[in-house]
């Protein structure tokens, strides 16, 4: 298998090992038993990595990118009368928002800005305000701007009010440890092609199994119907309603006994914090500076200021950073200009060493 010309420095799609990418060199069969069988082995491994207490969560693997997942669970959960809020601190916020107003959904945004973090304080007194409120709805690791949310805290004020939570946790869960369990998540999202290292294709949701059966006939869609996906899985020993990735969930399957072979969550954890340390470090010898303090920073990605100078454009750092071998992402917020900088898939300390090495060759705007 040829190697990859460049490595992916993104939130995901992320640079895959040999390993996964071998696993969708057969074809499979979507009504065959043993591709079934696989399809129930990831549901479980999924329930297994969320909570040391299994028996109450049940998980639902769902076609598309994980923003399909998310409207799922949108449009899926939330009766016609019931009142959503959401904790809005980034694109990935506003989309949810934005799902819930075409869906119909009364919906009230807490906007906490782009470089702060959401804040229970805030989201306790709304509550407090507001008992018509009845789901809550926030994104854990705001890739936007690298913001790593304070989940425990907001799921204590959520449970505190006995409302209903929605985690999307699309760039967190499998890389940051967890429970959901234990935080009182009704339900939680992500994506394949995230902090498990597989390849884009599908999503899964993590719900607690009584919420989940509540759910049946609320769904605005046929193929986004969170309910009636679980219950065919369910009943037919996980067959998917429509056509399913086949490869791309036999890809699945290996990088999550690759997780397994690595150490787990905490062990992937630690590899991630090491890569984002050291990525900060280099970047700020080299005179760049992070969009936002340290101590809002996720492991997974980091916003970075331009250079202040006149020469300086990202499509020129971006190629460059190309032409070494790191493809880069573009800025996502309104207020600055900035550009990120992922750490998590198949990366390493020493991938770190080389993209540092990398800009400092490359500092044409000096």
């Amino acid at each position: 298998m040829p190697e990859n010309p460049y490595l992916l420095l993104t939130p995901g799609p992320l640079s895959t090992t040999k390993r996964v990418k071998a696993a969708m060199l057969r074809d499979w069969c979507t009504w065959d038993k043993d591709y079934n069988d696989l399809v129930q082995d990831i549901r479980a491994k999924l329930v297994q990595l969320a909570t040391k207490q299994p028996e109450s969560y049940t998980s639902v693997l769902l076609q598309g990118s994980g923003t399909y997942c998310v409207e799922s669970v949108i449009g899926s959960v939330i009766p016609q009368a019931c009142k959503l809020a959401v904790l809005v601190n980034g694109a990935y916020g506003q989309r949810i928002v934005q799902m819930a107003n075409l869906l119909g959904i009364e919906t009230v945004a807490l906007d906490f800005g782009e470089t702060e973090p959401a804040n229970p304080h805030h989201l306790d007194e709304v509550l407090t305000a507001d008992s018509s409120i009845t789901h809550v709805a926030m994104v854990h690791g705001e890739t936007t701007t690298g913001m790593l949310n304070p989940l425990a805290d907001i799921a204590g004020t959520v449970k505190r009010h006995g409302k209903v939570l929605i985690v999307d946790a699309m760039s967190t869960f499998g890389g940051i440890e967890m429970d959901v369990q234990e935080l009182g998540v009704d339900f939680l999202i992500s994506s394949c092609n995230k902090c498990i290292q597989g390849v884009p294709g599908f999503g899964f949701v993590i719900a607690l199994k009584e919420q989940l059966e509540q759910c049946k006939g609320i769904a605005r869609s046929l193929s986004l119907d969170l309910y009636d996906q679980w219950d065919s899985m369910e009943r037919y020993g996980g067959k998917w309603r429509f056509t399913s990735p086949t490869h791309v969930v036999h890809a699945f399957h290996e990088a999550l006994l690759e997780l397994q072979d690595e150490g787990g969550v905490k062990a992937r954890q630690l590899r991630y914090e090491t890569n984002q340390r050291m990525l900060v470090r280099g970047m700020e010898r080299l005179g760049f500076q992070t969009l936002l303090p340290a101590r809002y920073h996720s492991p997974i990605i980091t916003s970075f200021y331009f250079p202040e100078s006149p020469s300086f454009t990202f499509e020129r750092f971006y190629n460059e950073m190309k032409e070494e071998g790191f493809v880069l992402y573009p800025g996502k917020i309104t207020a600055a200009d900035t550009f990120r900088i992922g750490n998590i898939g198949d990366v390493h300390a020493a991938d770190m060493e080389r993209l540092i090495e990398a800009v400092a060759r490359r500092r044409f705007w000096l």
